[in-house]
């Protein structure tokens, strides 16, 4: 029985403390204003002034005191922390934007002020009373008896059997000295929702919020996808490479070892980046590669012992950022996809920009008769040209892929065919 009562009393003990915590606060918030109207309540005013003037002042002062947005904010955190709600944060909207009316939001900090301030007041002038109570019936009982005289009541004490209640009225003080606050606090912690919690307003931006972040981690992670699985497939080819390499050309092995170090540490830079903002840190690496970094990316598909010829039209460093990322990313998915599944031989990459679109065209050779894997025919679940088809869809743009017939040198059929990648996307700049 002990143990079963322990923990009760251990708990109604730390949330009196608690409680009555968050009731000193709002008493000590609640001086500000009771002054300040007192001020505007002279004895020499007639009584309905005197009360006319308590109360504008009384509420200009605490409507004063909830304006600044740090006054919801500390109120939420206190309610959270002292009373054991569970509130949301209040909404930082952008600048410039008030997706909600921000008096409205005020208004309600004001009025989850008044029963702050006013139980606040009741319970630390209470529960003082009570302790006081308390330690006066106690002290006389120690003494042996006596006299009581306290708010106007003169009992007596004595020292015998009779006397036993004042130990009873001590424990019952104090006990209801744990009970007021806690009773307070049960209290605002019904009114805190009414008050304090989001607006509607407020709650359909939380959501909207919430969904562009989860868009965003969605995004991140099939950039972390394509990143590293481009970065593991040029590393595997050019670990064989290096292999076959080594005894009879140890130079050139040489080469696609370095290759394969600066690939891997730019894949750490990624990688590092997409955990930074997961983790909601700071990002370790600033701007997203674009098409302005299309030369490094070609460059580590070269060493890796793969034929690209490159050509672009247009300006394409002047096309908008987003696009531009997003292009770099099926650019490298792309070429990701020639490494693994094609010859490796003949990888035509054209990058244009023209009639406000920018188009991204690739063809590689696959050879059928080597043996190697057509993109559509691959092992596995891959999601490459599935990540392809979203970043276009999002950007409003088309995407073709599948074979077409191969050319020879002088314009004769080929086996094999070629496998083609066709992204077209709008610029802002199109009509």
């Amino acid at each position: 029985m002990r143990r079963r009562m322990s923990p009760r009393f251990a708990r109604a003990a730390r949330q009196g403390i608690t409680g009555w915590s968050h009731a000193f606060l709002g008493a000590m918030l609640g001086v500000l204003p009771l002054a300040t109207a007192m001020l505007f309540a002279p004895p020499k005013w007639p009584s309905v002034l005197r009360i006319v003037g308590f109360t504008l002042a009384l509420a200009a002062v605490i409507v004063a005191m909830a304006c600044p947005r740090a006054a919801r904010r500390g109120s939420v955190q206190l309610a959270n922390r002292l009373l054991g709600t569970d509130l949301p944060a209040p909404m930082k909207s952008a600048p410039g934007e008030r997706p909600w009316k921000p008096w409205t939001n005020r208004l309600r900090t004001a009025g989850w002020l008044v029963p702050h301030m006013a139980l606040g007041g009741v319970v630390t002038a209470l529960t003082g009373l009570l302790l006081f109570t308390a330690v006066m019936c106690a002290s006389v009982r120690l003494r042996g008896g006596g006299a009581l005289d306290a708010f106007g009541w003169h009992l007596k004490v004595d020292s015998g059997l009779s006397g036993l209640w004042a130990w009873g009225a001590a424990v019952g003080c104090l006990a209801m000295a744990v009970a007021v606050p806690t009773g307070a606090a049960a209290v605002l912690r019904l009114l805190a929702p009414v008050f304090l919690d989001h607006h509607p307003a407020e709650r359909l931006a939380a959501v909207e919020e919430q969904m562009q972040q989860l868009a965003q981690r969605n995004r991140l992670a099939q950039e972390l996808h394509d990143s590293i699985g481009h970065t593991l497939t040029a590393s595997t080819i050019q670990a064989a490479v290096a292999g076959e390499l080594m005894e009879r050309d140890p130079v050139a092995a040489r080469r696609a070892l370095t290759s394969i170090e600066e690939t891997s540490r730019a894949a750490m830079d990624d990688l590092d980046h997409v955990l930074g903002v997961l983790r909601e840190a700071q990002s370790p690496r600033a701007p997203q590669p674009s098409l302005g970094e299309l030369d490094s990316l070609v460059e580590r598909v070269r060493r890796a012992g793969a034929e690209v010829c490159v050509e672009t039209l247009g300006a394409v460093d002047r096309i908008p950022a987003t696009a531009s990322r997003e292009a770099y990313r099926i650019v490298q998915e792309g070429l990701t996809n020639a490494l693994r599944y094609g010859t490796k031989k003949g990888i035509a990459l054209s990058v244009t920009v023209q009639d406000g679109w920018l188009v991204v065209e690739l063809t590689n050779p696959v050879d059928a008769d080597a043996g190697c894997l057509r993109p559509g025919e691959r092992r596995g679940k891959g999601l490459g040209l599935a990540g392809i088809a979203e970043r276009v869809r999002l950007l409003r743009g088309e995407a073709f892929t599948g074979m077409v017939p191969g050319k020879g040198d002088e314009g004769e059929e080929q086996g094999g065919g070629r496998w083609r990648l066709l992204v077209r996307i709008p610029l802002p700049s199109a009509p």
